[in-house]
C-alpha cells in the first residue's frame, strides 16, 4: 500500500467507528463536541479532532486511527492496515457530534477572554442556575465570587477558573443548563477553592462537585477543594504532586464509577510517593452535586 493510500484511510476512517466495533459505548452525558467519551468497562477513550484522534485519559496512550487499531487489535502494521481498511465507509453511530461545526471564533488571550466576562452576581442567570438547579448555597458562591473564581458565560452558563502553579489563569470549566465544555485553547490544571495552604486537599472531577463537597462539609477551613475538569493531564498531575508535598491528607473525592476509581488509584499512588495520608471519599450518588441536590429534597 502506497503512502497516499495510507493517508486516504487515515482521513476516511473515524476512531469512533473502531471503538464502536470493539464494544465501546458512547458516554453522552460526559461528551462534548471537542471530546467525545467512550467506555468499555473500566476503560475510557476520548475521541478528538472530529474523529481523527484519540487519547486514554488514564494513561499515555494516544494517536490516530492506526495507533488505535494497533492497540485494540495487537499485530504487525499490515494487520493494522487491514483492520483500518475494513472500517472504510462506515459512519459513527453518533455522527451528529461532528456535523455542522460551529463558526470559528478568533482566539484571543485566555486572560483577556476571562476578564471580558462579568463576575458572577446574584440575580444573574448563571447564579440562578448554580443556586437553583445545582443547589449550591449562597455562602459558598459568595466565597467563590470573592476569590474571583466564577464568571458569567453565555446562555446562563458559569465559568470556573483553572490556575497554574504560578497563579495565572490557564482556562476554565464551562457549565450551564444546556452546555458543558472547556475553554477553547485553554489548559486543564486545577480549579482551586478554599484554603490555598490548607493541609487537606480534596480532588473531585468538576468545579461544581468541589463547591458541592465544600457545602456538604461546611466549608472546612483546613481544606483546599480542587477539580481536574474530568481529565488527568500532565500539568494536573504536576500540580497535585507539588501540593501533596506539604499535605497531611490527600482525599480522592472523585465520582462513584470506574473512572472515579481509576483516578483514586492514581491519587493513592501520589500520596504514597509523598508519604502523605490518603482517604477515598465516595459520594452516595454518582457525584457530590448529586448528593447536595438530594439533601435539599429531604
Amino acid at each position: 500500500m502506497q503512502r497516499e493510500d495510507i493517508e486516504n484511510l487515515r482521513a476516511r476512517v473515524s476512531c469512533a467507528v473502531g471503538l464502536e466495533q470493539a464494544g465501546f459505548a458512547l458516554d453522552l452525558k460526559e461528551s462534548t463536541r471537542r471530546a467525545v467519551k467512550y467506555r468499555r468497562g473500566a476503560e475510557i477513550i476520548i475521541v478528538t479532532h472530529q474523529g481523527k484522534g484519540w487519547f486514554d485519559p488514564l494513561s499515555d496512550r494516544k494517536g490516530d486511527v492506526f495507533a488505535l487499531m494497533g492497540w485494540l487489535h495487537p499485530g504487525d502494521f499490515p494487520s493494522t492496515l487491514a483492520a483500518v481498511a475494513a472500517l472504510a465507509g462506515i459512519a459513527p453511530a453518533h455522527i451528529t457530534f461532528w456535523s455542522s461545526p460551529p463558526l470559528r471564533q478568533p482566539r484571543t488571550d485566555i486572560a483577556s477572554r476571562w476578564a471580558a466576562r462579568p463576575p458572577l452576581r446574584k440575580g444573574s442567570p448563571a447564579h440562578a442556575y448554580l443556586s437553583g438547579a445545582r443547589a449550591i448555597p449562597a455562602p459558598v458562591l459568595d466565597l467563590a465570587l470573592a476569590a474571583g473564581l466564577i464568571r458569567q458565560g453565555p446562555a446562563g452558563s458559569a465559568w470556573f477558573a483553572h490556575h497554574g502553579d504560578d497563579g495565572a489563569i490557564c482556562g476554565w470549566e464551562e457549565r450551564g443548563p444546556s452546555w458543558r465544555g472547556y475553554s477553547s485553547g485553554g489548559a486543564k490544571v486545577l480549579f482551586r477553592f478554599g484554603n490555598p495552604v490548607g493541609l487537606r486537599l480534596c480532588i473531585s472531577e468538576a468545579a461544581i462537585d468541589a463547591l458541592s463537597l465544600s457545602a456538604l462539609e461546611g466549608h472546612r477551613r483546613d481544606t483546599l477543594y480542587a477539580s481536574t475538569a474530568g481529565g488527568w493531564s500532565p500539568a494536573t498531575e504536576r500540580a497535585v504532586v507539588a501540593l501533596t508535598k506539604r499535605l497531611d491528607l490527600l482525599v480522592a473525592a472523585t465520582d462513584r464509577n470506574s473512572q472515579g476509581e481509576a483516578y483514586a488509584d492514581t491519587l493513592r499512588r501520589i500520596a504514597v510517593d509523598a508519604d502523605c495520608g490518603f482517604q477515598r471519599r465516595c459520594p452516595v450518588g454518582n457525584d457530590w452535586n448529586d448528593d447536595l441536590t438530594q439533601r435539599r429534597e429531604w
